[in-house]
């Protein structure tokens, strides 16, 4: 029995939010509202599946690559082997002929992330079952926070106050805020202000975006603390934050979390080996796609380390939610932060009271908006 579901047709698009005029920014610098590739694909036998890659930088040398041929490398290969399909694109990374076509390392790791999600998507279709049950079925609800506190041009308290009531009266009852672009003093009175409207019950996380040198951020621990952070992500500057990170978290009970900044699960993979956080945040969409995510949930559970993935809420909800590693979900429902997560889909699972339900439709379980898709896509493929 021929158990292979070859790849038939594929589908590229940007999906990109014009910007405000205000932009939203993190420490040091400023956040898209939207910035993803959505890739269609579409097997012999007529079965489809999608998958995003999200992008911080410009997109511009993914549209690249798939005007000069990747396509044709996904095209044929087996939608069912995404092991090793991921595999083949990766292995690209390595070869001349990605320098000949002017395909990036960059661009490859998106494109491979945003086809393996694809492929599971099918996959889950073809045995009729959502992911979250196909990948180990531990629960079919997960919580989520709501992240907040950007930096904007002439935002002061007053206009950060209004921000975490709206937030609040939605139902939130978990807040990440971000520090880092003011000095320490200011950034905990911003904090202080979070605190105050949330109130001591719920939760407040902190995420510096790698802002801070290590003296810096072991000052800064010593004044979060009686803010009583869930935990503090990204404490540290690039350059050594594995190492900063181990002796930060030797110099604080405050839980330290990373990984979005990985380039590949290989760089969370050593942050669990420093035993430097404990809370993972990967991003499915960025590297690895779910082959590569479900390797990293199971070595963070075999490490006593949770789960927390970077964006896309709906998107990450099947793995976080088939493990018992599984923590917590990133979502943005301030449609002026995200208007994807608003409207790309047409049956988003249901948030409420600081929780995702997630859907029981195969697959992903979410049928993409043909209204969002003509407002911020752009076809390239």
């Amino acid at each position: 029995m021929d158990m292979t579901m070859k790849i038939a047709g594929l589908e590229a698009f940007v999906l990109r939010a014009p910007d405000t005029g205000r932009p939203h920014w993190v420490s040091h610098f400023m956040v898209p509202r939207a910035n993803e590739i959505l890739i269609r694909m579409r097997t012999s036998e007529g079965v489809e599946g999608f998958g995003l890659a999200t992008s911080y930088a410009s997109v511009e040398p993914i549209v690249q690559a798939f005007r000069n041929g990747i396509g044709e490398q996904i095209l044929g290969m087996d939608a069912l082997a995404p092991e090793r399909l991921h595999e083949t694109l990766l292995a690209l990374t390595s070869q001349r002929l990605a320098h000949e076509k002017g395909w990036g390392r960059e661009a490859l790791i998106r494109i491979a992330a945003a086809v393996d999600i694809a492929c599971w998507d099918i996959i889950g279709k073809m045995a009729g079952l959502p992911l979250y049950q196909l990948f180990g079925g531990y629960r079919d609800r997960v919580p989520c926070y709501v992240t907040c506190a950007y930096y904007r041009d002439g935002k002061g308290m007053i206009e950060l106050r209004d921000e975490i009531q709206m937030l609040k009266a939605q139902g939130h009852i978990s807040f990440k805020a971000k520090v880092g672009g003011l000095t320490l003093a200011e950034d905990i009175e911003r904090l202080e202000v979070v605190r105050d409207v949330i109130g001591s019950d719920k939760d407040l996380m902190v995420d510096v975006n790698r802002a801070w040198d290590l003296a810096t951020a072991t000052e800064a621990v010593g004044l979060l603390e009686p803010l009583k952070p869930r935990w503090l992500e990204e404490p540290v500057r690039w350059a050594d934050d594995r190492r900063e990170l181990k002796l930060l978290s030797q110099r604080t009970r405050i839980p330290l979390s990373g990984g979005e900044s990985e380039f590949t699960s290989h760089g969370c993979r050593a942050l669990l080996e420093e035993q430097a956080i404990q809370i993972l945040q990967f991003d499915c969409t960025m590297f690895g796609g779910f082959t590569e995510g479900r390797k990293l949930t199971a070595l963070c559970e075999l490490n006593h380390v949770q789960v927390a993935p970077h964006h896309d809420c709906f998107i990450h909800a099947p793995l976080v939610a088939s493990t018992p590693a599984g923590c917590i979900l990133e979502s943005f429902t301030d449609p002026e932060r995200d208007p994807l997560q608003a409207e790309l889909f047409e049956n988003p699972p249901r948030i409420a009271n600081g929780w995702v339900t997630l859907n029981d439709a195969p697959g992903l379980g979410l049928t993409l908006s043909g209204a969002a898709l003509k407002k911020y896509g752009e076809q390239i493929l």
